[in-house]
């Protein structure tokens, strides 16, 4: 979905690494698109847009991050654009959620631009699958499930998606009204 401007894939913090080594590496996979943040960024994302445009994405494995971001589109996130891919400003909340997570030692290193799947490429998915787990979420799944499609809290454009799921833990659910996470709300499990 992302990755860091000018980030190296040696870098431990690299998308594109992380994803070979926990995926790529331990299955056949006949062919990967990996978004890259070096070299010429312009022609990077029209290779993907041309790629990722050939044939419908099945599934998308979409995250929520601590601000509701998607993908690295903060708030406000770009709800219009037509792209598939953009690059984008990474706020202060994104950046210390990286840091938080052990990606870099000072807030200086985390990168301040990334290239990221827009809104609207995600939505294009035939499916898309959310697992948000950990308390740090909670705040971003409560105003994600009690607010209507906002761009300024990303994650609640995924509610006007046909087949999206969202698989939350007690600690992630805990801060949102129980109504939202009934057994009627049918595209919602609770692990």
């Amino acid at each position: 979905l992302d990755e860091y401007i000018g980030m190296p894939k040696a870098h431990p913090a690299s998308f594109r690494r992380y994803l070979e080594e926990r995926f790529a590496s331990r299955i056949n996979l006949r062919k990967a698109y990996y978004v890259s943040g070096e070299g010429d960024i312009k022609e990077n994302i029209r290779i993907l847009t041309e790629e990722i445009r050939k044939a419908p994405v099945d599934l998308a494995l979409i995250g929520i991050g601590e601000n509701a971001h998607i993908a690295f589109n903060d708030p406000p996130a770009d709800f219009e654009t037509k792209e598939a891919y953009i690059v984008v400003n990474l706020d202060e909340k994104c950046r210390n959620q990286q840091l938080g997570e052990g990606w870099f030692s000072a807030i200086d290193e985390v990168p301040k631009q990334a290239v990221s799947m827009t809104v609207y490429q995600m939505l294009q998915s035939k499916a898309i699958v959310s697992c948000v787990p950990y308390k740090v979420k909670a705040d971003a799944i409560k105003k994600t499930l009690e607010n209507e499609p906002d761009n300024r809290i990303p994650a609640t454009v995924l509610k006007t998606h046909p087949d999206w799921a969202l698989f939350l833990d007690e600690d992630s659910a805990s801060l949102a009204d129980k109504k939202y996470l009934a057994p009627s709300s049918a595209n919602i499990w609770l692990e």
